[in-house]
């Protein structure tokens, strides 16, 4: 299983300059730190974000390797959405450049 901070860097490489996503976005990793994405900043700062995504460190590796659908681990409670539902939409393309 990935460090946190392993985590982190893959996606500062994955969000390079621009995350593309227009807002801010915040993923609460349950007790397990946190990855805050604002343009092209990736931060471990628990800051305010448009949007929230709360899931814990097991299923977010398994979303970022494709073995977990995310509209099944939404549906299932595995994750837990607060703000802005679109920038959660936007986020697949940012997952796929994570694995």
């Amino acid at each position: 299983m990935a460090t946190l901070d392993e985590i982190t860097a893959r996606f500062k490489e994955a969000v390079g300059t621009d995350s593309g996503l227009g807002k801010s976005l915040k993923f609460d990793l349950k007790g397990d730190g946190f990855i805050h994405i604002d343009g092209g900043s990736v931060t471990n700062e628990d800051a305010p974000a448009d949007c929230t995504v709360q899931v814990s460190k097991e299923d977010f590796e398994s979303l970022a390797a494709g073995k977990l659908d995310p509209t099944m681990a939404f549906m299932q409670g595995k994750i837990k959405i607060q703000g802005d539902m679109a920038i959660a939409m936007k986020l697949q393309g940012l997952m796929g450049k994570l694995s």
